[in-house]
């Protein structure tokens, strides 16, 4: 009888694992939100989503489990990866009509599309059919001008436990078609290209090491790996091929956001697990230097706009930010591949705070916060939060047009609760 009252009482007081989920948020179509001086307007203008069968006009059963968005170089169209639909959907920008689905399922007779295994990647777990399987798209980034849309795969479908090397679609954007499929290490997440055009490279959040690509060549069949950098100590995956294994929060640094620095000089590569700060490599020398600390904890997305280091902590929910020659100059004096830098400005965003993207001069920064399934923006010039509005339960990526007219954010869900969904924001600034 006691147990009983006690469980009534949780319900009332709204406790219970149930009660401390977040509600799950669909916000209407045409919802506005401006800041306080009336300078920044944010309307949600349409979604694509397939959480809801009667609501026909938005209904888009491509999106599933949406994992990243990225707008094409040009403007004009947009890329939707939907993870555990494998697929990639490309639309355009202004009519918001699908133009393409790209469906990463490869079989025998796809077996051209693969390029010659470079020898760093081998299989230990699985010896045959290993480029018959679907693909599981993540992240994505340009190259060459907007030619070529680089998309790693979490894992092959065969590979229950992700711990075997995964794969990375080469999509040719003018025919919006596979047209080369390269291996990667296990789990890869980021996938980063250097702004001299030579390298790409792609952070594994499986096993503590960074995929360096040489892609000078304008012919995708020239493009070949030329190593790997370890973070500290690469890890032995050896799981079960038949019992599942939450890769998501295992062990190791958990590589993530990953962006180069201006002059190319130096990759930056974020450490989700534990305090793990931010792996620094030297392009130049190319060796690993150490991890920086000092930030807060569980660093997800970097970007660099205007001389500063912007980071999104999922944890804690914030945004923070450090002048970037301040970051290298204590980052070259490391010892034991770790140092510590303070100084970091910060500002509390929502909670879950996962991609960041800055507007093209730097104001603003657009922040993706799942655990609140808010979008908030920061302004850069006062390191305050200025707006926020509701996005469909459970955001985790985003990008913003070069115009900043467009803001597209990708609802994944969580534990099959919310998401399904692509949220597209008209943003107006005065």
């Amino acid at each position: 009888m006691k147990l009983f009252f006690t469980i009534v009482a949780l319900a009332l007081l709204g406790g219970g694992v149930e009660a401390q989920t977040p509600g799950i948020v669909h916000p209407r179509i045409g919802q506005t939100t401006t800041n306080a001086d009336s300078t920044l307007t944010i309307k949600l203008i349409t979604r694509f989503q397939k959480f809801n069968d009667n609501e026909v006009t938005t209904l888009d059963r491509d999106i599933n489990s949406p994992k990243s968005a990225n707008i094409h170089p040009s403007g004009k169209k947009f890329y939707i990866n939907s993870l555990e639909g494998c697929k990639t959907v490309a639309y355009d920008m202004q009519t918001l009509r699908k133009l393409a689905v790209i469906e990463h399922h490869f079989t025998e007779a796809d077996s051209a599309l693969f390029s010659t295994p470079s020898g760093l990647f081998p299989f230990r777990h699985y010896t045959e059919r290993l480029n018959t399987f679907d693909g599981k798209p993540v992240e994505g980034t340009f190259s060459h001008g907007g030619r070529y849309f680089w998309v790693p795969f979490y894992r092959r479908t065969f590979d229950l436990n992700a711990q075997e090397p995964s794969a990375m679609a080469i999509i040719d954007t003018e025919k919006d078609s596979t047209v080369l499929v390269m291996e990667t290490g296990p789990l890869p997440k980021m996938v980063c290209k250097s702004h001299d055009d030579r390298y790409m490279v792609v952070s594994h959040w499986g096993d503590n090491t960074v995929g360096l690509i040489d892609i000078q060549s304008d012919n995708p069949r020239e493009w070949k790996y030329l190593k790997y950098f370890t973070i500290d100590k690469k890890l032995d995956l050896n799981f079960s091929l038949t019992v599942p294994v939450d890769r998501d929060n295992g062990d190791g640094w958990l590589l993530r956001g990953t962006v180069f620095t201006p002059d190319d000089h130096y990759l930056l590569v974020g450490c989700m697990g534990n305090a793990g700060g931010i792996a620094v490599i030297d392009m130049h020398e190319q060796r690993y230097l150490g991890r920086m600390q000092g930030m807060r904890a569980n660093v997800r997305h970097l970007i660099i706009r205007d001389g500063w280091l912007y980071l999104s902590i999922n944890r804690t929910g914030h945004v923070q930010r450090i002048r970037l020659d301040r970051f290298l100059d204590a980052a070259v004096k490391m010892k034991n591949h770790l140092g510590t830098v303070s100084g970091w400005e910060e500002c509390q965003v929502g909670k879950g705070a996962r991609t960041i993207e800055a507007t093209s001069d730097g104001r603003y920064i657009f922040a993706a916060c799942n655990n609140d399934s808010k979008l908030c923006v920061v302004d850069t010039r006062t390191m305050k939060m200025v707006a926020s509005v509701d996005v469909d339960s459970y955001p985790v990526g985003l990008d913003i047009s070069s115009d900043g007219s467009r803001v597209i954010t990708t609802s994944q869900g969580r534990n099959n609760r919310g998401g399904n969904a692509v949220d597209v924001f008209e943003v107006v600034r005065k």
